[in-house]
């Protein structure tokens, strides 16, 4: 890990942010390199590793750490999301600096890899303050409409319930007001028959965050075409995962 070169492009930097770490102006770090291959993403240059990411520039962890410490006093966290952090070797060496430096911890996962979770959350050095999980669709659906066909687990429905089940569980550990599961509302894949089975992941207490699609730069270019559920049929939707998960919310 002290091996790794810090001024190689690793990714997107986000100075400030006031909404992606609940209750702290922080700023986020994108990490490329990801496991599954969400349609609708459009963090498409930090997913695929052959693109040519030409959105905005990536940053080194060495920019990363001179903002942190440029910034101490006035950001008071750190989000390290992705892609999927979880698989990126850099997450560890940032982790540890920017608590260095007195930042509280944020990590963003998609929940498919449970194993490498817990050796975070296990260890003091690197267990976060914060974890939000995404979760995307019914659990069996992730075999073939998530992960993509070009997955080793594409078709293998029993090992994303499995998976996402043991993350969600990791999680709800954590006190309530330190955790949250996200879900962004794709015509399609987030319909209420979705929403009961995903509910079923989370516990009591959860606190739900969805989100409107975005129809721009998806990573299946198809999904350009869907058009976002109308506000009336988003604040339904959420309505209806506020009587399973109480902490349901539209952000």
């Amino acid at each position: 890990m002290t091996n790794l070169p810090l001024d190689e492009p690793a990714g997107v930097l986000v100075k400030t942010t006031c909404v992606d770490f609940p209750g702290r102006v922080a700023g986020s770090f994108f990490l490329k390199g990801c496991n599954i291959r969400c349609p609708y993403c459009y963090n498409v240059g930090l997913v695929l590793e052959d693109s040519v990411y030409d959105s905005e520039p990536l940053s080194t962890v060495a920019e990363l750490f001179a903002h942190l410490e440029k910034r101490q006093g006035i950001l008071s966290g750190l989000v390290i999301s992705g892609g999927e952090p979880l698989l990126n070797p850099y997450t560890p060496l940032i982790i540890k600096k920017a608590r260095e430096l007195g930042y509280k911890i944020k990590i963003d996962t998609n929940g498919t890899l449970p194993g490498k979770l817990k050796v975070l959350v296990d260890n003091p050095e690197l267990r976060p303050d914060f974890i939000a999980m995404d979760i995307k669709t019914t659990p069996a659906r992730y075999a073939t409409l998530i992960c993509g066909n070009k997955s080793p687990f594409f078709g293998k429905s029993d090992y994303f319930e499995k998976v996402l089940n043991e993350s969600a569980k990791i999680i709800a550990e954590y006190p309530c007001d330190c955790r949250e599961w996200r879900t962004v509302l794709v015509p399609g894949l987030v319909t209420k028959d979705d929403i009961k089975e995903m509910s079923k992941l989370l516990p009591k207490d959860a606190s739900w965050q969805f989100a409107q699609f975005r129809n721009e730069n998806c990573l299946d270019s198809s999904y350009n075409e869907i058009s976002p559920y109308t506000d009336a049929e988003a604040c339904e939707l959420v309505d209806y995962a506020k009587q399973l998960i109480e902490g349901a919310n539209l952000r």
